[in-house]
């Protein structure tokens, strides 16, 4: 839908306090290698940006919905007479001003370093003038351009080392979290699809959250207590977007490995944009290269947001088709509909990869007892001549803890 994917761009635009003069989907019947689009409608677009500055306005910045190449770029640059970025570098730029942690200010200058190496190319002409070699048999020397390059691709390497640092340090939490353990819930969605409003409902913390695209880029976890008294942990990720870049993928996987190691992943969708099919596809297209799919084992739960935007006749439907949809739950993050039954469903399917195990204990051993409260979820208790006997519902993890600790001869 090209009005859609218009407002979207208007709305990246907005993300970083662009302020929108004029915004037009241009047809193209075929891509131009010099201009991307036809010469004619680049020289309408010029005369546009003209008149607009002859009024007394102020136009910087041409923002092409699109990758566009290096020589593209410059050429547009020249007859537009304004700096123009791409899709990619206006994603980019919005990533820079989120970004707050160490980690996510490493990733976004991972991405930006991988792209404007992609940039160095020979229509680069400053960037051609030779250095001059040593001694008599010197030759031409390096090119400013190889050594600006040679220089990204130095700093590219450093970041990525720090970067696994960061994967070994997430690993180490991870595995801590998992000898407590509670099962972690991520949240994943298109972004601005009500992510972190979400989040702050069910965890009633404060994440930023505002109706802005990437609002959020930092992954943020709480614990939530489910109906049953069980502990989890949400995780709230990065947005996802179509055609996002695959060096930002890249860039982020230490991020998104929370979903990759998830017990459930969450996933919210506006249901009151206009392409939402669009942007649900787009995720799990995200989701596919990360390996999380149904097929590769992974639980995924769709959580419809923004029911409060519908039609009543719209809301209707959207009842009507979840009857016939077992992933799915209708929502609304922000006046908090149906998220009691969210919170319940997500109990019901953690609580279903439970293993029911018969124990036996003496009456007197306290410190086993506490542990079975702790990690598993205590259907019934008899006591008799002095021996416990419970029915415990255990996660396959803590079935193999307990199982350790008894062989320990901690009974």
């Amino acid at each position: 839908m090209p009005d859609a994917r218009l407002a979207e761009a208007a709305g990246l635009a907005r993300a970083i306090a662009l302020e929108i003069c004029h915004a037009e989907v241009v047809p193209v019947s075929a891509w131009r290698p010099a201009t991307l689009i036809g010469q004619g409608k680049v020289e309408e677009l010029a005369a546009r940006i003209e008149a607009i500055r002859e009024a007394g306005g102020r136009l910087d910045v041409v923002v092409v919905d699109a990758a566009v190449s290096p020589v593209q770029q410059r050429n547009l640059e020249r007859d537009l007479k304004a700096k123009v970025i791409d899709r990619t570098g206006l994603i980019l730029e919005i990533f820079g001003a989120r970004a707050r942690t160490r980690e996510g200010r490493l990733q976004v200058e991972l991405a930006h370093l991988s792209y404007q190496r992609s940039r160095l190319v020979r229509s680069w002409t400053h960037l051609e003038r030779q250095r001059g070699g040593f001694g008599f048999l010197g030759g031409p020397g390096e090119s400013q351009l190889e050594m600006d390059r040679r220089i990204i691709g130095e700093r590219i390497t450093r970041i990525k080392a720090e970067l696994e640092q960061v994967v070994n340090t997430r690993g180490l939490h991870r595995r801590a979290r998992q000898k407590v353990p509670y099962p972690v819930v991520a949240l994943v969605g298109y972004t601005n699809a009500g992510k972190s409003t979400l989040f702050n409902r069910l965890t009633r913390a404060e994440v930023f959250a505002k109706d802005l695209l990437f609002a959020t880029l930092d992954p943020t976890m709480r614990a939530v207590k489910l109906p049953s008294g069980r502990q989890v942990i949400l995780s709230d990720t990065v947005g996802f977007i179509s055609d996002l870049p695959t060096h930002l993928v890249a860039a982020f996987r230490a991020t998104l490995e929370e979903v990759v190691a998830a017990d459930l992943v969450l996933h919210v969708r506006d249901m009151s944009h206009p392409d939402h099919p669009a942007q649900a596809e787009d995720v799990r297209g995200v989701l596919a290269t990360l390996g999380v799919t149904p097929e590769g084992g992974h639980r995924i739960l769709e959580a419809w947001n923004k029911i409060d935007n519908l039609a009543p006749e719209q809301r209707q439907m959207l009842e009507n088709q979840i009857e016939r949809q077992a992933d799915a739950m209708a929502i609304s993050a922000l006046d908090g509909s149906g998220c009691d039954r969210l919170l319940q469903r997500i109990d019901s399917e953690l609580a279903g990869s439970q293993v029911q195990l018969d124990i036996t204990l003496p009456a007197s051993d306290g410190a086993s007892l506490a542990w079975l409260h702790r990690h598993g979820e205590v259907k019934a208790m008899r006591e008799a001549e002095g021996v416990l006997h419970l029915a415990v519902a255990l996660s396959p993890g803590d079935v193999g803890r307990w199982e350790k600790r008894r062989g320990m001869g901690n009974d």
